[in-house]
């Protein structure tokens, strides 16, 4: 195996069969809520893999070697370029054919790339290897190697495993594989501790921000992922867990069996969300209300008045979701509720029902919710409902945009920070901006 040192993110289409649906998706009647249903068929999603780009940034002592082909390692560079002042971390152990021809022992090979990786970089305190479709597909154990590598490299690092194959998954899902990882390497709480822990990969600065209002809350509190490897978030009985991404149903299972309670909410976006987030906590807690509303009432005045302004250049406006971050229907809810948007349908790749029943309460009657993709079907959706904003992956939004619809890339909400008071004018902004350009090229 060969060791390619890469930055960003890849793109790969996956395909499913096709079933025979309907082209429209039918309204819910007036009263009776959203619309769901479920579609089946050619799908147009990014590769797991694509998660390393904000977990590598997020773990600061952690490395992802991917375990893949070259078309991984070119992918992850072409999409992302190189870091020209920096080292990343994380690089592609490339799977050749002497590999593939059963010349040379896969496992070797990995073994000694860990070795040369591990002697290069002495600050690496835990090290992923990370799945791809070929390492999948040529049936490399990769859980049996991080064992394996662990036993040999611990106590100074910590080798883990996990999936970041596009096959059947979307990009989004590499974050959850990777903290689900993590669970079993938790420490046990004791057992009167009670904490909070929040799960899924947030900026620093919007975890700095959620810290410093649980600390005035007077709610202690841990962050999965953690900033160093070693810092490990002790978790048991007493573990009350707020996801703070929609799409970490793997990491949550894993938690609960732990012992840990899911604290049902919806998600921190906008002032709205983040509100009804960060009161599922003080509600287990037993904090007074009232010290929620004093300790949260600036920050949400300043966020209100922010979109305010965003409100005038979007209310009235209509979105499209195509299905592909799973962060669709938190967002069309913070788009519609407190941005006048109109939803003309809200796609997304899974549809996590308990998790998201906050969400869907607050959606208006009658919006489809479409979970899954026949993409040719929604295309056909979107193009007759012509949105003015539509919300889609990166193989979409360039078609769509020469047809003369304006796009916003759904992967662009996963590298911003957007959660949170402070963030609220920043997602609003992502949504102006396609607005503007477009005005900008009518000129």
């Amino acid at each position: 195996m060969n060791r390619h040192v890469l930055v960003d993110e890849t793109r790969r289409p996956a395909p499913s069969g096709c079933a025979d649906l309907p082209a429209a998706v039918p309204s819910a009647p007036p009263g009776s809520g959203p619309s769901v249903r479920t579609e089946r068929g050619q799908r147009e999603v990014f590769c797991g893999l694509t998660g390393i780009i904000w977990m590598h940034r997020k773990i600061q002592d952690a490395f992802f070697l991917i375990v893949g082909s070259r078309t991984c390692a070119h992918l992850m560079q072409s999409a992302a370029g190189v870091m020209i002042f920096a080292e990343p971390r994380f690089a592609t152990a490339i799977i050749d054919d002497r590999d593939l021809a059963g010349i040379a022992d896969a496992n070797d090979e990995l073994d000694a790339c860990v070795e040369r990786l591990l002697a290069r970089r002495p600050d690496i305190k835990m090290l992923f290897l990370v799945g791809s479709c070929p390492s999948e597909v040529i049936k490399l154990d990769l859980s049996r190697a991080a064992q394996r590598l662990s036993a040999r490299f611990l106590p100074d690092v910590r080798v883990l495993s996990y999936s970041g194959s596009g096959i059947e998954t979307t990009f989004t899902q590499g974050e959850d594989t990777c903290l689900a990882s993590l669970v079993p390497t938790l420490p046990q709480a004791a057992p009167d501790a009670t904490e909070l822990l929040v799960v899924g990969a947030l900026a620093d600065v919007v975890e700095d921000q959620f810290a410093r209002i649980f600390d005035a809350l007077g709610i202690p509190t841990r962050f999965l992922p953690m900033r160093k490897a070693n810092d490990l978030p002790p978790v048991g009985e007493g573990t009350r867990m707020l996801l703070a991404q929609p799409f970490l149903a793997e990491t949550a299972r894993a938690l609960e069996a732990r012992g840990a309670t899911h604290l049902p909410a919806p998600f921190p976006l906008g002032v709205e969300g983040t509100t009804a987030w960060l009161r599922a906590a003080v509600d287990a807690f037993g904090v007074d209300p009232a010290l929620l509303e004093r300790v949260t009432a600036p920050m949400a005045a300043r966020a209100r008045a922010a979109l305010e302004r965003q409100r005038e250049r979007l209310a009235g406006k209509s979105v499209f979701f195509f299905p592909d971050s799973q962060l669709e229907l938190p967002i069309a809810r913070f788009l519609h509720r407190e941005l006048g948007m109109e939803l003309v349908e809200v796609g997304t790749p899974f549809l996590h029902r308990q998790h998201m029943a906050g969400e869907i309460a607050l959606l208006p009657d009658g919006v489809a919710i479409v979970e899954g993709q026949h993409v040719d079907r929604q295309l056909d959706r979107c193009r007759a409902a012509a949105p003015d904003i539509t919300v889609c992956g990166l193989g979409l939004a360039n078609p769509l945009e020469a047809e003369g619809l304006a796009t916003k890339w759904s992967i662009e909400l996963l590298f911003t920070p957007i959660h949170g008071y402070d963030q609220a004018a920043d997602l609003s902004g992502l949504f102006v901006r396609p607005l503007v350009r477009r005005e900008k090229l009518k000129v």
